[in-house]
């Protein structure tokens, strides 16, 4: 590794860690823990996945996914069945990248461009609505700190890239509000930093069935969604470096990470898309060492350096992620010539994603909402393609309908209303030569065509299947 890049992965490092602390705090609370689970779970996630996840330079952390899915359980029951749900979660992400199960990874491969192209806007949208609260009901001197910010973030990349400007923006926003004794929020004011490291150990539950049961459901959730928003971001990262990643590690990776976490009595945590922006995009990171620096720095500074932590104006790290928030956001997707350009469907379906993440504040929701409408889109262009073409014979003996296109649950349920029962001759030949067969609707509706000659006394045979679609019509059909 050149020095120039040793350091790049350093300060990339610094920044993340400093990005990290307040959205973690916040984190921490909607889950209902100390402050100290989640930032502790922060170090643990990111140090483990540095190792062992299948995407370098991606932040993992504690998240606002996983807070929410499993801040009932703790709500509910206690720290103790949050941590054996964190152990099991990261046990069921372990085996869905090992063994393949629900081929979790290879699921990202369907993930259409709309979808993802809408999952990053939304992501946008929701870093920079996160930052709304900050802005609100602050004193007058936020605002001037907040923009000040940006445009230091703006013009410094201009005078130097060694030091990366988000650092520079913490550094002299934290140094005026000190000196110049401004009463503005400060990471502090977010909840008090831990002191000491935590002791390794078992999570404080009965080791019952009753437990497994109880713990269960959240666990799958937790790995799941974790997954998901992990495979995501990591798709996201192998866009914007040009390089590939392993997801079947990655899903190892993670689970691992969650389950360390679970034994250190941490928060569980997966991908952190708006810290990974920083890492990747704003400070231009692509190793695993600015991951695992992020985890060290984080851990360090709230064990060494809390009380300076801790004045770090919000407005400094507000101005980061509103950065972040902007130049995450793809501004040609919504360009008047893109539209134009782009079908219909495709923008529906990128609208539908971004609607949905806003709508719920949950990236898995939005990405499932908007594969749906994808599949929807997809099926109604593809259903339009079969068509039928009738000849007759001469002698008025015999009718062909030569049916081309493909033939599924979309496209096949119209096509028995298109055949002429009572005018045809008793014979008539179904030519699915150019036709292609792709599932049992399919076949079902060929044998109500044939079933609805044969109540007129008339012969319908089916002709022209070849390879896959014959023997799908040999297995399905019940007049085979």
């Amino acid at each position: 590794m050149s020095p120039r890049r040793l350091w790049t992965e350093v300060l990339a490092g610094l920044v993340v860690a400093l990005a990290l602390i307040p959205e973690v705090i916040s984190f921490s609370v909607i889950a209902g823990v100390e402050p100290a689970v989640g930032l502790f779970a922060s170090f643990t996630t990111a140090v483990v996945i540095s190792v062992v996840g299948g995407r370098p330079a991606m932040i993992s952390a504690a998240a606002g996914a996983v807070a929410l899915v499993i801040a009932p359980l703790n709500r509910e029951h206690g720290l103790g069945y949050l941590i054996a749900a964190v152990i099991l979660g990261g046990v069921i992400q372990i085996v869905l990248g090992v063994l393949g199960v629900l081929g979790v990874a290879r699921l990202m491969r369907f993930v259409p461009r709309a979808v993802m192209v809408g999952f990053v806007n939304a992501l946008a949208v929701l870093i920079f609505l996160a930052q709304v609260p900050e802005m609100e009901h602050v004193p007058w001197a936020v605002y001037p700190l907040i923009v000040g910010g940006i445009a230091l973030m703006v013009v410094f990349p201009r005078v130097t890239t060694v030091v990366p400007a988000p650092l520079v923006s913490i550094a002299v926003l934290t140094l005026i509000t000190v000196g110049a004794g401004l009463a503005v929020p400060t990471v502090g004011d977010r909840g008090a930093l831990p002191t000491s490291l935590p002791a390794p150990g078992l999570p404080d539950v009965p080791f019952t069935l009753d437990t497994l049961t109880l713990i269960a459901p959240y666990a799958l959730a937790l790995a799941l969604v974790g997954l998901m928003e992990s495979l995501l971001t990591a798709q996201l990262v192998d866009d914007l470096t040009d390089t590939p990643s392993d997801k079947r590690r990655e899903s190892v990776g993670q689970g691992i990470a969650n389950v360390v976490t679970g034994f250190f009595g941490g928060l569980g945590g997966c991908a952190m898309i708006g810290q990974t922006m920083v890492n990747v995009k704003t400070a231009g990171a692509r190793t695993r060492l600015s991951t695992f620096l992020a985890g060290v720095f984080l851990l360090l500074l709230c064990l060494t350096l809390g009380p300076a932590v801790s004045a770090i104006p919000m407005a400094a790290l507000v101005a980061v992620m509103v950065m972040v928030s902007f130049t995450t956001f793809d501004w040609r997707s919504i360009a008047p010539a893109t539209l134009r350009r782009l079908p219909v469907g495709e923008s529906a379906v990128m609208a539908v994603t971004v609607v949905f993440v806003v709508a719920t504040h949950n990236l898995a929701v939005g990405v499932i909402a908007g594969c749906l409408a994808a599949l929807g889109v997809f099926a109604r262009r593809v259903a339009g393609r079969a068509e039928l073409a009738v000849t007759r014979a001469p002698d008025g003996s015999t009718v062909r309908y030569a049916v081309t296109g493909d033939l599924f649950f979309a496209s096949a349920n119209g096509l028995a209303d298109r055949f002429d029962y009572a005018g045809d001759p008793e014979k008539v030949v179904v030519d699915l030569g150019a036709a292609r067969l792709w599932d049992a609707s399919a076949v079902a509706v060929l044998d109500a065509i044939t079933a609805k000659y044969a109540q007129r006394g008339k012969d319908a045979e089916v002709t022209g299947l070849t390879g896959a679609g014959a023997e799908l019509h040999a297995r399905l059909s019940e007049r085979a």
